[in-house]
């Protein structure tokens, strides 16, 4: 078997302990932000769409447009309605209804 030479033993331990150091950092703010999403959430705000919200955040408008122009499409092909045509057709009964 073949061993490393000290320089590379001494760069090794450092790569590795640096890893476990950013290992439990990981671990933390993992537990900073379930914090955080339980906060929220025991304030009344939905945790679901907060991640949601966060993920779309880092995209950019024409990657969120993209998204959603091939998320409507799929929708209509499955005889679904998107959001906004539902909420088109509530506002057109509630005037119906005045």
């Amino acid at each position: 078997m073949t061993t490393l030479q000290a320089a590379a033993q001494n760069q090794l331990r450092q790569f590795v302990e640096q890893i476990e150091n950013l290992e439990e950092q990981k671990a933390s703010i993992g537990a900073d932000l379930r914090d955080k999403m339980a906060e929220a959430k025991s304030v009344g705000f939905d945790v679901k769409v907060l991640r949601q919200i966060v993920r779309l955040r880092k995209k950019t408008r024409d990657q969120r447009q993209q998204e959603e122009s091939i998320l409507a499409v799929y929708m209509h092909a499955l005889g679904m309605t998107p959001m906004e045509e539902h909420i088109a057709q509530l506002a057109a009964r509630e005037m119906a209804d005045a």
